[in-house]
């Protein structure tokens, strides 16, 4: 065999790097092994969440209230409405359909034809990865990808996949905070309207939309062309591999904006990504429901997506304790009485972030298993005939 190896040429080498199937043992044509095993989910990583996740409950469910003079506000919590209680719990299941319908809608199709059943167990045990793993939503974004290159789909593909994505799920989270921002402060929708929490959290979003959409400008093969101007060979693969990181984003940012335009799938992916949100701010609202305070919905929204923006501090997994006070403090600031506030949020969070790790963790197992049966019975990927080819961005 070793005789009748042959050296590619470098445009035989690009392609059989921009392919790079997987067989079903999970070895990659350029031989390196894709782990079974997922980094974060080592024991030594798991306890340290544990204890961390442990700590942070204590400090911002039971201390925080004592030292804010809130000491009946765990008491409140039996005094939750149940029928809002049910209908927040509603919308947390809605939050499964719609993040689920999203991902259906950028990885499917001729791209990886992935059973509902099987979108479900990936997207579920990402839920709770994200919950338990790593700030701004790592934990998740890890055991996707690990599971859409156990399904057969070529590592730059994966990436870009993955990429248009969290663009497509994160697109609407600056555009309402300048919409609601905007309205807030010109008195359209009812609700405090000061310069810091409308007009000030709308410019740093119209900001990161400009920078997404400035990434979508880098050609896709950002990485070749920097190659070419480094000297050496050496220089040349480092130039590559740290441009082959923007050329990712990049693609992955113009395949969202394609999908929101297909005919096809764009209907999907949007219904999928706004649902997801709406979900989530239901979920909010039917707490402040839950303990009947009124909240003018401009100011859940706002609230809700700045409070939300803690999450992207690397200080707890998922932002635990994090995003709690930020929302509490800014439902405060929007002059709200503070034990129903701390109510509400505790309430929300239990609904949003506690309610998905229980089948998530379920469902990863699961996945395991499928995973497992991908390599007996072929991967998803073959049941297309292969994986499709990106188009060329023009």
């Amino acid at each position: 065999m070793a005789a009748q190896e042959r050296i590619l040429t470098p445009s035989e080498t690009e392609k059989a790097q921009l392919d790079d199937p997987v067989d079903r043992s999970g070895v990659a044509n350029g031989g390196e092994r894709e782990s079974d095993e997922l980094p974060l989910l080592s024991r030594r990583r798991v306890l340290e969440t544990l204890a961390v996740v442990v700590a942070l409950i204590v400090a911002i469910y039971f201390l925080f209230p004592k030292l804010a003079g809130l000491d009946d506000t765990l008491g409140m919590i039996g005094n939750a409405k149940p029928v809002w209680v049910i209908v927040a719990v509603a919308f947390g299941f809605a939050t499964f359909a719609t993040y689920i319908a999203l991902f259906r809608a950028v990885v499917g199709g001729d791209v990886l034809p992935l059973r509902w059943r099987e979108a479900y167990e990936i997207n579920m045990a990402g839920f709770a990865a994200t919950r338990l793993f790593s700030a701004a939503g790592a934990g998740g974004i890890v055991l996707t990808y690990w599971a859409l290159r156990k399904a057969g789909m070529e590592r730059r593909q994966s990436g870009q996949r993955m990429v248009a994505f969290i663009s497509l799920q994160y697109l609407f989270y600056p555009l309402a905070l300048i919409v609601c921002g905007v309205l807030l402060r010109t008195g359209v929708l009812s609700g405090k309207g000061s310069v810091e929490l409308t007009i000030l959290p709308a410019a740093i979003a119209g900001a990161a939309l400009l920078v997404g959409l400035a990434v979508a400008l880098v050609p896709h093969d950002f990485d070749r062309r920097a190659a070419r101007f480094a000297s050496g060979p050496r220089r040349a693969a480092i130039a590559s591999r740290i441009a082959s990181a923007p050329a990712t984003f990049g693609a992955g940012i113009r395949i969202a904006l394609r999908l929101v335009a297909s005919v096809s799938r764009g209907g999907l992916a949007i219904v999928g990504a706004i649902g997801f949100w709406a979900a989530n701010i239901g979920i909010l609202w039917a707490s402040f429901k839950a303990y009947g305070v009124h909240v003018p919905l401009g100011v859940v929204i706002q609230g809700f997506f700045i409070g939300m923006a803690a999450n992207l501090l690397p200080i707890s997994p998922a932002g635990v304790g994090a995003v709690d006070a930020g929302m509490i403090g800014v439902f405060v600031l929007f002059g709200l009485p503070d034990a129903s506030v701390f109510a509400a949020v505790l309430t929300f969070r239990l609904i949003a972030f506690w309610m998905p790790i229980p089948p998530g963790i379920v469902a990863f197992f699961q996945l395991r298993g499928t995973i497992q049966r991908w390599r007996e019975d072929g991967l998803p990927i073959e049941r297309a005939g292969g994986a499709q080819p990106e188009p060329a961005p023009g």
